[in-house]
């Protein structure tokens, strides 16, 4: 404990020896990081509506089959459509986040500009965990009032070899079961990711604070 404040007195006293920056200096460097955190914002929501559509093209036409079956193909069809369409708009104002941003010539622009990419970004994770939570619940509550054909459909395709009595029951706690790691999963995802660059974000605005200051 004693070396440690030792070398903190030992810098203190020769902060002084080192350069420091001015506003002219520091200022172009945090809007340049700023600018690149909001791009690669877009780069990677746009990677993420690439990854799902791809990922729809290889469900297998049996599980396409079942939703036609039990009457589920059309209102996914307009779910996916909306879905893709809400996505798309967040995606075009991260983009015009990223425009004003790399053009901001003041701190208290350039500050109201990461307030707002940072609240844009919240509210798309948001949007994409309640989407997922409402899409999968919503499917569960339809096959749960649907009980009669969801029991006939599947064993007539001898899903999962088991009673008829049982049948459902194993259905129902296998969606359940896959809800919870698909919901787990996007929360990391968004976590990992759009945190990092959020933080990243933060630590420039506290930056820019002192300057306001």
């Amino acid at each position: 404990m004693d070396q440690l404040e030792a070398l903190k007195k030992d810098w203190q006293s020769r902060e002084h020896e080192f350069p420091k920056l001015s506003y002219s200096e520091i200022y172009p460097m945090i809007l340049k990081k700023s600018s690149s955190i909001v791009k690669w914002i877009v780069i990677i929501s746009l990677c993420e509506i690439l990854f799902w559509f791809i990922l729809s093209l290889l469900v297998p036409e049996s599980s396409e089959e079942f939703y036609n079956e039990m009457g589920l193909k059309t209102a996914l069809k307009w779910a996916n459509i909306i879905n893709y369409g809400v996505v798309l708009f967040f995606v075009f104002l991260f983009w015009k986040n990223y425009k004003k941003i790399k053009v901001t010539n003041s701190v208290k622009t350039l500050m109201e500009n990461i307030i707002r990419t940072r609240k844009t970004v919240h509210y798309f994770v948001y949007y994409n965990i309640g989407m997922a939570a409402a899409l999968l619940t919503g499917i569960n509550v339809y096959y749960y009032f649907n009980q009669e054909k969801l029991q006939d459909l599947l064993q007539s395709q001898d899903i999962y070899g088991v009673p008829a009595e049982a049948v459902v029951n194993k259905f129902f706690l296998f969606n359940l079961l896959a809800g919870f790691v698909v919901i787990g999963l996007l929360i990391l995802f968004y976590f990992l990711l759009y945190g990092l660059l959020l933080r990243r974000l933060k630590r420039n605005y506290k930056e820019l604070k002192k300057f306001e200051l």
